[in-house]
């Protein structure tokens, strides 16, 4: 079975303007954008936090070409969540070729759901090599864009 990012992500968990200057603000920003759109529970937060700033001691999760998809795994939330953020300044995260990040997909899965997350990383990095889909990501000019996006290219 094919996993969907559109299951897993909605307009509700999506910013195009992500205000962040660093690594631990655009995880913190992306974090409350889950938190205000009810994905996780506001008891879970600093947790969630915690897990992704310490996966990315592990080594980044800037994955190169603008793209970064920060993610963890932790026994606060049920079930997988995500949020995406877009910075138009771009974000110094670490990145594997040293450029700056625009695109972010954050990812939080329950710590029992390894095969789920690992799919759906795979997906999501998948679909992000592609060009064409991270220039339209670039380009969106609404959350509903962005899903449109996503759900085209899942078709």
């Amino acid at each position: 079975m094919t996993i969907r990012i559109s299951e897993f992500l909605d307009k509700n968990s999506i910013s195009l303007d992500l205000k962040a200057t660093t690594k631990k603000e655009v995880i913190e920003e992306l974090v409350d954008l889950l938190v205000q759109a009810n994905k996780i529970p506001t008891s879970s937060k600093e947790e969630v936090k915690r897990a992704l700033m310490e996966r990315e001691e592990l080594g980044t999760t800037g994955i190169g070409k603008g793209v970064a998809i920060p993610h963890a795994r932790t026994r606060t939330i049920p079930r997988i969540v995500a949020a995406f953020g877009r910075s138009r300044n771009g974000v110094d995260f670490e990145a594997v070729d040293g450029n700056p990040v625009n695109l972010f997909f954050l990812i939080v899965s329950p710590e029992d759901a390894a095969g789920h997350h690992t799919n759906a990383l795979a997906r999501i990095s998948r679909l992000l090599r592609d060009e064409f889909f991270r220039k339209a990501l670039m380009n969106a000019t609404s959350p509903e864009e962005v899903m449109e996006i996503i759900k085209g290219e899942e078709e």
